[in-house]
């Protein structure tokens, strides 16, 4: 519990525009990664938690394993959301 006390503290310290960025990427990601959006819409979620990463990666990036593990999942983030951009463009 204190661990997540001390990242909320550590959110509310950040400029307005990383927590606007922050939470509509979030935001982003959740909505329209539903089965009812179409594949282009999945895709763009997909980059979305793929910005979300890179951003946190970036923060993180003096604690070096936290920060390779962001940058690895957004690596990650963006090549499926590359390969569901390319599978919704052929039907």
């Amino acid at each position: 519990m204190q661990r997540i006390k001390m990242m909320y503290k550590l959110f509310l310290s950040e400029p307005w525009w990383f927590k606007v960025l922050v939470i509509s990427m979030l935001f982003i990601a959740i909505i329209f990664s539903g089965s009812s959006f179409n594949g282009y819409y999945q895709s763009g979620a997909k980059l979305a938690a793929a910005i979300f990463f890179i951003s946190y990666g970036i923060k993180f990036r003096r604690n070096t394993r936290i920060g390779i593990i962001f940058f690895l999942v957004a690596l990650i983030s963006l090549y499926l959301s590359f390969e569901r951009f390319k599978e919704a463009a052929s039907f």
